[in-house]
């Protein structure tokens, strides 16, 4: 459910906390968030309000320790919970526009930067951050092995809870070929955005100006950057884009047994999501296109 905020009331807290004249213009909104551009005393900033402000923390810690010019993350100015209790966030506001909201033209001049942009990941140090998988904003990893991760999205419980019951012999089938597949994806400890590619990359004038939104940042394979352009093409048009541009310029990457397993993990994982949350429509678009990849590879 998306917060109620009263106006007034908000602008009054901001005065409190920034200490000087502030305006609010709504930018964004999404079913449990919003967003708003803020102008402080001359500063332009992006506040975001959020029931948990889960990730929140996490993006501080990702600016902290991964931002670069060739990784520009905005930097977090602060974040808490506010009087009405809703919790929120204030960082540097990167010029432009998301990926998701360009046209197909204005699409074409930014796909090399965003290339670079997930060398620049690939590249990033995180020796500091222990296990796999997700990490939490201490920099600890959820898992012991990238495999691990990998292979929890085959918890069967989860499946039968999900489904009440029955796991569909459709779906048993999907979570073996992830399981198989994972014996040969390597034990690579690199960065992982987790969600990269349509509305968490902002660019402007032919240039990547923020990688925002790092809430589900990974240590892994940044190639699973990758298959997330892959698998969500069909869903928008950003991303089909930028896929085409991978088969153009990398199109060793195609022949990559990982590029499928990585993308029916990400499947598999929106479909369980889809069916915890009784969303029937994007449930059977992520089981069809989990059998697409899976039919393909």
């Amino acid at each position: 459910m998306r917060p109620a905020v009263e106006h007034g009331a908000l602008v009054a807290e901001l005065k409190r906390l920034l200490g000087g004249t502030v305006s609010l213009t709504p930018v964004s909104e999404g079913e449990e968030s919003r967003a708003f551009g803020l102008s402080a005393d001359g500063e332009e900033l992006i506040l975001r309000l959020h029931p948990t402000g889960d990730g929140y923390a996490k993006d501080a810690f990702a600016a902290r320790s991964f931002g670069s010019a060739d990784l520009p993350i905005p930097k977090v100015i602060d974040y808490g919970i506010l009087d009405a209790g809703l919790h929120y966030c204030l960082s540097q506001r990167a010029p432009g526009r998301t990926l998701q909201d360009l046209d197909t033209p204005e699409l074409e001049p930014v796909l090399q930067p965003v290339a670079r942009v997930m060398e620049a990941m690939a590249r990033t140090d995180v020796g500091a951050i222990s296990g796999f998988g997700r990490f939490d904003a201490q920099g600890r990893g959820a898992h012991e092995s990238w495999r691990a991760h990998l292979r929890a999205i085959t918890d069967s419980k989860k499946w039968r809870e999900a489904y009440e019951g029955g796991v569909p012999e459709r779906v048993v089938r999907l979570l073996d070929l992830v399981s198989a597949l994972a014996d040969g994806c390597p034990e690579t400890h690199g960065l992982v955005h987790g969600d990269f590619g349509s509305n968490n990359v902002i660019a402007e004038n032919g240039r990547i100006t923020g990688v925002i939104d790092w809430s589900e940042a990974m240590v892994g394979d940044p190639l699973y950057d990758v298959a997330n352009i892959f698998f969500w093409r069909p869903w928008l048009d950003c991303m089909e884009q930028q896929a085409r541009f991978f088969e153009r310029e990398r199109p060793d990457v195609l022949a990559d047994a990982r590029l499928a397993c990585y993308q029916l993990r990400i499947g598999l994982e929106v479909l369980l999501e889809a069916l915890i949350d009784k969303d029937e429509r994007v449930a059977r678009w992520a089981l069809t296109r989990c059998e697409t990849v899976a039919s393909g590879r």
